[in-house]
Parts: C-alpha cells; structure tokens; sequence
C-alpha cells in the first residue's frame, strides 16, 4: 500500500521487519514445542531466541544468491548461533514458516480492524440518538418520496455495522488456524502433537486438515468480510456526496480550517473524503476476486498465489483500516443542516403526502384505482403549476365531498411518518 493511506498500526505489521519477527516467532515456538516431547535439549528455544539474528538488508542480501526467501532467513538468523542451530526449522518446510506467521499478521491485523470498528459504531450510535427526530425527506430513486427520520438513515448505517462486526469476530477466529505439517502436510516429519503445542504458544490453532499450506478460502472469506465492510462505508459516503450537494445541502463531511476545494474555484467545498472512500471500496473488491482465484492450486500447492497475496493482503487490511478511521473521524464531525431539511422539505410542494390522501380516498369508499387517478392528477398539477398540493386537495369538489377540511389538515402532518421511530430505536437498545 502507498504512504498515503498506509496508518499505523497496521503499517508496521506488514513492514519486513515485523514479517521476518513473526517468521522467529514460529521457529521458536516449534522449538519450545520440541523440548516439551524431548526432541530438543530444555533450553534451546531460548537460546535460539538469543543468538538469533533479523538484519532485514542481510537476508535480502542473501536471497540475491539462493533465490529463496525462506532459506535467506535461515541462514542469516543461524550465522551467530553455535550448535543449537540444528534445531532450528528442524522438520518444517518453508510454508510452515510462512503460513503460520501470516496467520499470525492477518489475526492481529483484523483484531486492530475490529477495534476500529467499534469505534465506528459508537460514533454512528451517537448521530443516531442526536437525530432521532429530526423530520428529513425520504429519496427513492433519487427523487422525494416520504417524510423520515434523519437518524433513521445512521441507524441503518449503525445495523450494518454491527453485521459487519459480527463478521469480523468469526474471521478472526478463522484466520488464527495454521499449520505446521511438513512439506505435503503429512506430517511425516514432524508429529500433530507438536504442531498443537507450537500453535498454542503462538495463540492460534491447527487446521483440521492442510496441505503445504493453509487452505485459501479462509483468507478468501477475510476478504469478503473487508469488502462488506468497505461496501457499508460506502453506502454511508455516497448518501454524504448526495446530501452536500448544492440542490440539497443537508449533510456535509466536515472542511477543517485552511483547508481548499479546488485549485481553480475558491468558493468549491468538495466531499473529496466520501469520493476516496467509495473509490477505495471498490478495490476492496476487486481484492475478493484474488482470493478466489488463490483456492484452486496444483496438487499440494505451487506458489501462483503467493506473489499475489504478498500484495493484495497487506493492501487490503491497511484499506479497510483507513477506511474505517477516516470514515469514524467524518460521522464525528459530519455537519448536518436542520434547516436546509425543512427547506427541502418545503419545497415539495407538500407532494410527499400523496400516499396518506391515496389512503384516506380508499377508506373514504372510493376504489383503490380510482382514488389513485385522481391524487396523481392533482398531485401532477401541484408540480407543474409549482403550487401546494393540499391547497389543490382542499379545492377539489369531489374530494371535499368524501373529506373535511380538518381531515385533509390531519393527512399533512409529518408527526404521523415518524409515530414507530421509537420501535424500531428499542430494537437496539436506544
């Protein structure tokens, strides 16, 4: 991932360094493992863990003559150590090493996400309490529909949330499988008792089963949580690049003092984060169809996925991670005009009744396909004369025969759209 949206502290687990570490890490741990079932002298893991070497620019300098990252490592961590060197990679094949340390990463990189992601849901909990009553027009298609509650639009956000964190609780428990089963994953050299010793140590747990290597499609399914995650971002950012719009002005993301729109127009405040968000969430994406094609590979494995996941993984962690912050910073301070609302909500002309005069016909007696000729007539006359359309109900005849004035007053009243907002608010506690 470029700089620009590489944050900490995702950025410093996927950093050579911090690979190379976790690579030590399972190399000890198998060693621990050895000493408990007496296949190593008690206190070689220590020792190792001592005399160990991890000089980044060494074992790439060595990898310029093997070719082999793995076996690099090895010698560049075994050059200061004294006999206890037998011991290590010891019965492992390099996808031992490997796979086991990028369970390792991708468990603490989506338990950092997860931690990012309650932050999102507290934020979203609180914009949806602060607008629980707040009458804004409901859009569908683009076009005013029915009044709503402002924040039942964060709701919705906030019940997506919550789905997507449930999701991530479960990958987390996914990602933390590994294995150390040797070459084909037989475990011909080394035994399952000690690959469960190992990976306690490391706080993961071993596959049922494994080749080489850690089946794909748990990583495949990490990837779709992100881009369900991503997807969620961007549904709130897009309805954001809607509101702030000139024509409507009912949200904005918020503009920090200094800051410019456009290098041309002074007077421009763009929603720059939202468009980042949804272009983000479309490499989100495009990830998942990497981790697809990364399932299916020859025999016990080959290394097709491998060149493929050194980028798309990193990438795709640190891109939901930036996503989430920046999408929490933005709810935070997200500006909200009230008033800009009530003007829009003006400006319909009082159209968005339609469907409670449709309704008060139909009970009035009237047929459901008769009634709806004549509201929309009327309700077409109201847009194309630009005049209030419960001015032209109340001065139709023939609806003035079937209603009261006061029961065509009752049908205008915005109250009546938001009477279950409380019910639905219980279901989340609120």
């Amino acid at each position: 991932m470029i700089e620009r949206y590489s944050l900490s502290p995702l950025k410093e687990i996927w950093s050579e360094e911090s690979k190379y570490e976790r690579w030590l890490e399972v190399e000890i741990a198998a060693i621990k493992a050895m000493e408990d079932f007496g296949e190593a002298p008690e206190g070689t893991s220590e020792l190792i863990r001592k005399n160990a070497v991890i000089n980044v620019k060494r074992i790439l300098e060595i990898e310029s003559v093997v070719d082999h990252d793995v076996i690099a490592f090895i010698k560049c961590a075994t050059e200061s150590m004294g006999d206890e060197a037998r011991f290590f990679h010891k019965g492992l094949t390099s996808s031992d090493i490997v796979d086991t340390a990028l369970s390792l990463a991708l468990k603490r990189c989506c338990e950092v996400i997860l931690i990012k992601m309650y932050e999102l849901e507290a934020v979203l909990k609180n914009k949806a309490i602060e607008y629980k009553y707040t009458p804004t027009i409901g859009r569908t298609h683009g076009v005013h529909a029915e009044p709503t509650s402002f924040g039942l639009k964060i709701l919705s956000y906030l019940s997506e949330t919550q789905r997507n964190i449930r999701r991530m609780k479960e990958i987390i428990k996914e990602v933390s499988y590994a294995k150390i089963s040797g070459a084909v994953g037989n475990y011909a050299n080394i035994s399952p008792e000690i690959e469960k010793v190992a990976l306690d140590h490391l706080g993961l747990k071993p596959c049922e089963v494994s080749t080489q290597i850690v089946p794909r499609d748990i990583h495949a399914n990490m990837l779709n949580a992100f881009a369900l995650t991503g997807a969620g971002i961007e549904r709130i950012a897009l309805e954001i690049r809607h509101l702030q719009k000139p024509e409507t002005m009912e949200a904005q993301e918020p503009f920090k003092k200094g800051q410019r729109g456009s290098s041309a127009m002074p007077h421009k405040k763009n929603p720059i984060l939202c468009e980042r968000l949804c272009g983000m969430a479309r490499m989100l994406r495009s990830y998942t169809v990497s981790g697809f094609e990364n399932i299916a590979l020859w025999h016990e494995r080959d290394i097709s996925h491998s060149s493929v996941e050194r980028v798309f993984l990193p990438d795709a962690s640190l891109t939901i991670y930036y996503m989430l912050t920046k999408t929490t910073t933005m709810i935070d301070g997200l500006i909200v005009n009230e008033n800009r609302m009530l003007e829009n909500f003006n400006a319909s002309f009082n159209l968005v009744f339609s469907q409670r005069v449709l309704l008060k016909l139909i009970d009035s007696g009237i047929s459901r396909e008769n009634a709806y000729k004549k509201v929309q007539e009327l309700a077409m006359k109201s847009w194309n004369e630009r005049v209030d359309f419960k001015g032209i109900i109340k001065d139709d005849t023939e609806i003035s025969k079937k209603l009261s004035e006061e029961e065509i007053d009752e049908l205008f009243d915005p109250s009546y759209f938001m009477r279950n907002v409380d019910k639905i608010y219980s279901r989340f506690g609120m």
